[in-house]
């Protein structure tokens, strides 16, 4: 299958791994990768010296154009992108904020830049900065997607710029791919999908949770780590979003994440009173992350909340990524075939 997307980054097939926090590592970037498809390393919970590991180890598992994820917005978040334009990644994808200096940086070696966009104004500002490709996130995605669906978010997107569109939010299969196409995509991104594999290094308890709950089982609520996010609907997940979390408490968890990122502690004592903005969301995501990693590392939905979309309802096996991508290729191809057909008649 032949799309902007897939000429773009010189890839197969064109399906893309989101960079996903704990989820979107080397080994399933490089999986993705290998299958024809675009993986993006997620780097907001990694170190600039994990970073440049993760890369090169991603280099070593694959020869095929891969990505790396920035969250602009989030500590450390700059120095990780200066590695991945320093090592020259073949394809940049930035997130909440303003990424023209990303663009400038990556076109200096032939690098492809993608902005993660949520609404039309961003779409169009993104275009404008010179990005290469939008990630157009709808409001049935993992995590923090956008207020509007994908059915009509896409389209939506796709008529106001003439830059590709990768569909993000509710995509998990073949008639997911056929329907992105169909709404004026150039390919789908599939973040639930992909860390229900079986390269994932989610816990067999969390995959196991995926396919067995429903589509509406589903929190969405800006509770848990200060923006609105869709997360797994357990009972903790309950609680956690039952009410915004004490900010005292999320200043003292924040020291956490401050070390995760090597952030010094001068520095967030300094961004207290400076930055309190920034701060505060840097406390909140430290409070989150406990949760994130008790469950995405650990398996406990008991003390642990879980990132994941609507599409869970959808996927109903643990497979590898191979498997996976090759027959979604095959179905699409089937689908699109039955689809003609009934126009005709």
């Amino acid at each position: 299958m032949k799309t902007r997307i897939t000429e773009l980054f010189g890839i197969e097939k064109p399906i893309i791994l989101p960079g996903m926090s704990w989820i979107s590592v080397p080994e399933l970037v490089a999986a993705v990768s290998n299958a024809g498809g675009l993986g993006i390393l997620a780097t907001g919970p990694l170190s600039k010296a994990q970073t440049k590991e993760a890369i090169e180890k991603i280099r070593s598992l694959t020869d095929k154009p891969f990505g790396v994820g920035i969250t602009l917005m989030m500590p450390g978040a700059k120095e990780n992108a200066k590695i991945a334009l320093e090592l020259e990644v073949p394809v940049i994808n930035f997130s909440l904020g303003k990424g023209d200096w990303l663009v400038e940086g990556a076109k200096k070696y032939g690098g492809k830049v993608i902005a993660t966009v949520v609404t039309e104004k961003h779409a169009l500002a993104a275009q404008k900065s010179g990005v290469d490709a939008l990630l157009v996130t709808g409001h049935e995605a993992a995590a923090h997607g956008g207020d509007v669906t994908s059915l009509c978010l896409v389209p939506n997107i796709a008529d106001i710029v003439d830059i590709p569109v990768i569909a993000a939010g509710g995509f998990a299969d073949s008639r997911g791919l056929v329907a992105a196409l169909a709404l004026g995509a150039d390919g789908v991104a599939m973040g639930s999908r992909f860390a229900t594999s079986l390269e994932s290094p989610v816990h067999q308890n969390v995959k196991d949770a995926v396919v067995a709950k429903r589509v509406e089982d589903t929190i969405y609520s800006k509770n848990f780590d200060g923006l609105y996010a869709r997360v797994m609907k357990t009972p903790m997940a309950e609680k956690a979003t039952r009410r915004p979390m004490n900010i005292f408490v999320a200043i003292a968890k924040s020291f956490k994440a401050a070390k995760m990122v090597d952030m010094p502690l001068w520095k967030l004592i300094l961004g207290l009173f400076a930055q309190f903005d920034k701060i505060k969301m840097l406390s909140l995501f430290g409070a989150a992350t406990e949760k994130l990693e008790a469950a995405t590392i650990h398996g406990d939905l008991e003390r642990g909340v879980q990132f994941i979309g609507q599409s869970q309802g959808v996927i109903h096996d643990v497979r590898s990524v191979q498997s996976l991508m090759d027959s979604m290729m095959e179905d699409a191809s089937k689908l699109v075939d039955v689809l003609n057909q009934k126009v005709k008649n």
